[in-house]
């Protein structure tokens, strides 16, 4: 139980909503920001004089500072407490964001970029955690559902509105939109939020800090940047994967013997919240890798503008938030490990139907697609958050919650550069393999039936050929990734039955 719930002022009724209300928007304007900015950073391009590797650290150095400092809010709310850490970050997330509209230059962008993350990196474990305390645990479930619904609908509408802004006005309204939503959210939560009853005070560990910034800042800068920089082959990129393996040593030793860790190891004997951050990390590989891939499909391969895919990718949200509403309420009389495994079982047919797609996409059937893997998403998330967070006592909540998240973005950037990386080298290797046959001594090109415009005499011809080639190298490297996808979903769905049921497990105290 949380803290208020063990005074008895859980707050109930049309005050709950609105509380409710409150916390989703907190994290929805971190989500929106980062779905919206991947529309606009062309067109930020060209008015900053900015090649494209300049722009990747638009990116790069906000989720630099996301991850760094994701854990450093958690640790610190023990000191001065959750609501006024998350007032403090969404005035420092919507103030840098005005600051980022505004630049002139990529140093101005890169540096109130930089500040945008490490205020925006509170929004979601606090915002998460502040929910939790405001539902009795069995009513867990209910929290989640509708907080999903805010998390969900960043990344799947959030493309759309881009394209929009980008398109209709500049990208520069892609921070000022932050303004807006930062102001209802801060009223929101100042005028109703309870302030938490702070039950322990940790000291804060600056050794375990600082090793641990190393480390996801290191590996947070290998998996952005590790594809552009030839991975390995890089000297910089073998250096950070040793200063972050040798952080992350002397992070674990000093977890281990210090009597104020900065992260409690007794958080990880919690059997649930250790297989549910296993659990939330695949959720991350899958959503964001599918996400990154599923859109630029459709527009190379489909031949749909970019507006268009992106308003075929908001059948993903609708379906998402329609189940998310009753997915919750559903948890509390279904065991949420049948429910986790159903959307496993959805998410993994949905990414081997678009694998069975070619150049001739029937927009029905993707529609249908898309839709089917946002009740996929709601069927698995909101389960997996319910029953992570069911037995963590509620001092731990906080660190929990930000160790939750924080594992998350990897997961994110991990499938993004996974995917991403796999997607470009198939495609050069069929390109290879299918290249092989188109010479002039194959007797299938001379053949009566083959179009002039591939006359592999004339320049013409060749690039005609090599066009034709290339496009059917990426559409097999992307069927390729797909199927990986829907593999990796089926393998780790024996990790569910390690899960205890939260409906019968007791709660920690």
């Amino acid at each position: 139980m949380s803290a208020l719930a063990e005074a008895g002022a859980l707050p109930s009724g049309f005050r709950l909503k609105l509380i409710t209300i409150a916390l989703i928007l907190a994290p929805l304007i971190q989500v929106f920001d980062t779905a919206l900015l991947s529309i606009a950073l062309r067109q930020m391009q060209g008015s900053l004089s900015a090649t494209q590797d300049q722009m990747a650290w638009v990116l790069t150095s906000y989720l630099i500072a996301l991850a760094v400092m994701t854990p450093f809010w958690g640790a610190i709310s023990s000191i001065f407490g959750r609501k006024p850490l998350l007032l403090l970050s969404i005035v420092g997330f919507v103030t840098f964001s005005m600051l980022s509209g505004t630049s002139d230059t990529l140093r101005e962008i890169l540096i109130y970029r930089f500040f945008q993350g490490a205020f925006g990196a509170a929004l979601i474990p606090l915002s998460q955690s502040a929910l939790l305390s405001i539902y009795p645990r069995e009513d867990f479930g209910i929290a989640m559902g509708w907080w999903g619904v805010g998390i969900m609908f960043g990344p799947v509408f959030g493309p759309t509105l881009g394209g929009y802004l980008t398109e209709y006005f500049n990208w520069r309204w892609v921070f000022y939109l932050n303004l807006p939503l930062g102001l209802l959210a801060f009223a929101m939560i100042a005028a109703l939020v309870p302030r938490q009853r702070n039950t322990t005070r940790r000291a804060f560990n600056y050794l375990g800090f600082i090793m641990l910034a190393i480390t996801v800042a290191s590996v947070q800068f290998v998996l952005d940047r590790g594809e552009r920089l030839d991975w390995f082959s890089s000297p910089a990129i073998i250096v950070l994967c040793l200063a972050a393996a040798g952080a992350f040593w002397v992070f674990t030793v000093n977890s281990a013997t210090s009597r104020t860790p900065f992260v409690d190891p007794a958080i990880f004997r919690d059997r649930n919240y250790v297989f549910g951050i296993v659990l939330r990390i695949l959720f991350g590989v899958f959503l964001f890798s599918s996400l990154v891939l599923v859109p630029p499909f459709l527009q190379n391969q489909g031949g749909y503008p970019l507006i268009d895919s992106g308003i075929i990718m908001a059948s993903r949200g609708v379906g998402a938030m329609i189940a998310a509403m009753f997915t919750g309420r559903m948890l509390k009389f279904i065991d949420p490990r049948k429910v986790i495994l159903a959307g496993m079982m959805l998410s993994a047919y949905s990414m081997w139907e678009f694998s069975n797609f070619t150049q001739d996409i029937d927009l029905t059937v993707v529609l249908i697609n898309n839709f089917a893997q946002g009740i996929a998403l709601s069927f698995f998330i909101i389960p997996v958050n319910t029953v992570a967070f069911s037995s963590i006592a509620p001092e731990q909540r906080d660190v929990g919650t930000a160790f939750y998240s924080l594992l998350n973005n990897i997961g994110r950037s991990l499938g993004i550069a996974l995917f991403a990386s796999y997607l470009a080298r198939n495609t050069q290797a069929v390109h290879e393999i299918l290249r092989a046959d188109i010479t002039p001594f194959n007797d299938a090109l001379r053949h009566v039936g083959v179009p002039e415009v591939w006359n592999l005499d004339t320049l013409a011809g060749l690039q005609a050929v090599n066009a034709m080639v290339s496009a059917q190298a990426e559409l097999i490297a992307y069927i390729i990734d797909f199927r990986l996808l829907a593999a990796i979903i089926v393998i780790c769905m024996p990790v569910v039955f390690l899960l205890r049921n939260p409906l019968k497990a007791e709660p920690a105290r």
